[in-house]
């Protein structure tokens, strides 16, 4: 299986993404540059947090339109897994990939902190590894984390189970407390704490392995059946 993470100009978790599957997991990675047209190669592709094109508009607006992202989109509407991350769930939903936005925390202040995420489903690529209910300790750091959505969106997330991750005390004013989400089809996920900042004994957490950990035994599962 081969991981692929998208560089855009402002990217700043980037390397913290690559050091956690090659060092962490052993996993086959690679960096994506922005103006790149083909990842046909890639099984898993992430967008890292960061400040992506420095913000302008809004966060991820631009980055939305780089040239990579047009094979991103087909990546996905092929089924395989894409993962956003902070100012990669921006992303995410700017290309509508995921419902709802992201906009300014409540109480309009950058927020960098750790904080309690509750598994809400553990029955998608990417929480397999995880119990129901299982609270992870996984870093924040957002500005614009505070997700919003229509209330037939947040329905069809709840019915449908797209609803993977909910903070425990909700630090930015997520509606229904949300910190994670993903599509109907379960291979798309936009999550705003960074699993990629805790997996590491040195670092002092390592809950962000469950969530790893769950993207690397769906994509072996894969393998195997094919």
């Amino acid at each position: 299986m081969k991981f692929g993470i998208i560089v855009f100009p402002g990217s700043n978790c980037d390397i913290d993404f690559y050091h956690a599957f090659k060092d962490g997991f052993g996993e086959d990675v690679e960096y994506i540059w922005h103006d790149t047209e083909s990842i046909d190669e890639f099984d898993c592709i992430i967008l890292p947090g960061g400040f992506s094109y420095g913000d302008y508009l809004r966060c991820g607006a631009v980055a939305g339109f780089s040239k990579v992202m047009e094979s991103v989109r087909k990546h996905a509407e092929a089924g395989k897994l894409l993962i956003g991350v902070c100012n990669g769930f921006q992303i995410l939903t700017e290309m509508r990939l995921l419902p709802g936005a992201l906009v300014r925390n409540q109480n309009l202040k950058f927020i960098c902190n750790t904080v309690g995420i509750k598994v809400e489903n553990n029955d998608s690529p990417f929480t397999n590894q995880c119990e129901k209910g299982q609270v992870l300790n996984i870093p924040i750091a957002h500005g614009e984390g505070n997700y919003v959505a229509d209330e037939e969106t947040l329905k069809q997330l709840k019915e449908n189970g797209q609803i993977l991750f909910t903070y425990a005390e909700n630090p930015n004013g997520s509606l229904l407390d949300i910190a994670g989400i993903c599509n109907k089809k379960r291979n798309v996920m936009g999550m705003m704490p960074h699993p990629e900042r805790a997996c590491d004994v040195l670092l002092g957490n390592e809950d962000g392995r469950f969530i790893l950990q769950s993207i690397i035994t769906h994509l072996k599962g894969e393998m195997q059946n094919e």
